[in-house]
């Protein structure tokens, strides 16, 4: 039950709310604000006394666009076309005389008993707290656990490509991390201030995907019942993050080249042209050159896309990565409640003598997986999921440092396990087991496959 207090004088309400050190304001139903605290006064250089100040333009922002925006994120999708009295938490920089100032929004609406609809923001000034923890992460490389030399160049290049407005092309096996790049790449931009907006085109049936990168309009098909924006809109002025890129269909391509390069584009239903400023990061697991030699991709969206190229090594070819991670993700398990296990010696170089398909996210799922079957606090061999010990011919790990050769029967397992996983390609298989096709074949005839 609401807690009611004894009726309150005006003038003693507003003190109280001018002694509190977060900025407020309060808007009505059609954007005026009718309230301004001496916090937001003093933050945003605003007078005692602002009879015409709205929403749509607090010390040179676009408060309702902000707020719109804020709700689409969070997953109001008719944020648009219907009020939303959910609060929502947004971050905001604002230009001031002494610099750019970053605001933690809270915003939502407020019934009066007359029954109307208030507004009510709460401004809270993070710029040192921001400072601060960029000088603290400052010495950190990024959040990759990494000790290989490749790696660190990927890092160091993604650092360097972070501070332009580059459009960043990052290609890779998939579970390597190209999502934590991207968001790596927006943290360290001009643009950080501004929304991250992350589109998986591999997700979006084919009939939406128009929809969802561009809005549409109401009435614009069928169930369109009002007015969305789309991802375009909602990451204007920040950076829009297209993950497998190379997933979509030829037709959407052209509408996506022309909107990449000019910045403008149709809302479908709507022959208005809109305006955007966004810089786009692509991800994509496979070589979007091979892609455009196959004709299965642009070429002109692939070399507007890759202005910047970073292509990420497998795991495979970062062994001193493995143990690393395996360790860490065990730090991760521990910390989550799982119980606290050692990582074996003979377990460790199973791991290190497995191709990973799956790359850091199969090791991740492969080291929880071993924390649950460990007896006796410690991961053996037989911990460890069978896919990995199928590659090995069943229960047969490599037993000393050095490997001693494959048998017929760990070779045959390898090579049937880099197929399945290949889906049949003798290519894909090959460059799995680190041998050339010819070499493959060779083996394949000799075990009788």
């Amino acid at each position: 039950m609401a807690m009611r207090f004894p009726q309150l004088e005006d003038s003693l309400l507003e003190a109280v709310l001018d002694g509190i050190e977060e900025g407020i304001l309060v808007a009505d139903a059609a954007g005026r604000v009718v309230f301004v605290s001496k916090g937001a006064r003093e933050q945003f250089g605003l007078t005692a006394k602002e009879d015409a100040l709205r929403l749509r333009d607090i010390a040179g922002v676009n408060m309702q666009r902000c707020i719109t925006r804020a709700l689409i994120e969070a997953g109001f999708d008719d944020a648009v076309s219907r009020r939303q009295d959910r609060f929502v938490v947004f971050e905001q920089a604002f230009d001031r005389p002494e610099g750019r100032r970053h605001f933690r929004i809270r915003t939502g609406l407020v019934r009066q008993e007359s029954g109307d609809d208030l507004r009510l923001l709460l401004f809270k000034d993070v710029t040192d707290v921001k400072r601060l923890r960029a000088q603290l992460s400052a010495g950190e490389s990024s959040e990759f656990i990494t000790d290989d030399p490749k790696m660190r160049e990927v890092l160091a290049q993604v650092k360097q490509a972070a501070a332009t407005q580059a459009y960043v092309l990052l290609q890779g096996e998939s579970g390597l991390g190209k999502t934590l790049l991207a968001r790596m790449l927006h943290r360290g931009s001009p643009r950080s201030h501004r929304p991250l907006v992350e589109v998986n085109c591999a997700a979006i049936p084919d009939a939406l995907l128009e929809s969802e990168f561009f809005g549409h309009v109401k009435g614009a098909f069928t169930g369109a019942l009002g007015d969305r924006p789309g991802r375009f809109e909602a990451a204007d002025g920040g950076t829009l993050f297209l993950d497998e890129v190379g997933e979509l269909p030829l037709h959407l391509q052209a509408k996506l080249l022309r909107a990449v390069q000019e910045q403008s584009f149709e809302p479908v239903g709507s022959n208005k042209t809109r305006c955007v400023d966004v810089r786009i990061v692509a991800a994509s697991n496979r070589d979007l050159k091979d892609a455009v030699n196959s004709r299965l991709f642009r070429a002109d969206l692939y070399y507007r896309l890759g202005v910047f190229r970073v292509r990420i090594p497998p795991l495979r070819e970062r062994k001193s990565d493995i143990a690393l991670l395996a360790r860490h993700f065990l730090e991760q398990l521990h910390a989550r409640g799982y119980p606290r296990v050692t990582l074996g010696e003979a377990a460790l170089r199973v791991l290190l003598d497995y191709p990973w398909p799956g790359n850091v996210r199969e090791l991740h799922n492969a080291i929880e997986h071993a924390v649950i079957c460990a007896a006796g606090g410690i991961i053996v061999p037989d911990s460890l999921p069978q896919d990995i010990l199928a590659y090995h011919g069943g229960m047969r790990p490599p037993r000393a440092a050095g490997f001693a050769p494959a048998t017929d029967d760990q070779l045959r397992g390898q090579i049937l396990f880099a197929l399945k996983r290949s889906e049949g390609s003798k290519v894909g298989a090959a460059r799995m087991l680190g041998i050339d096709r010819i070499t493959l074949w060779r083996r394949m005839k000799r075990l009788g496959l």
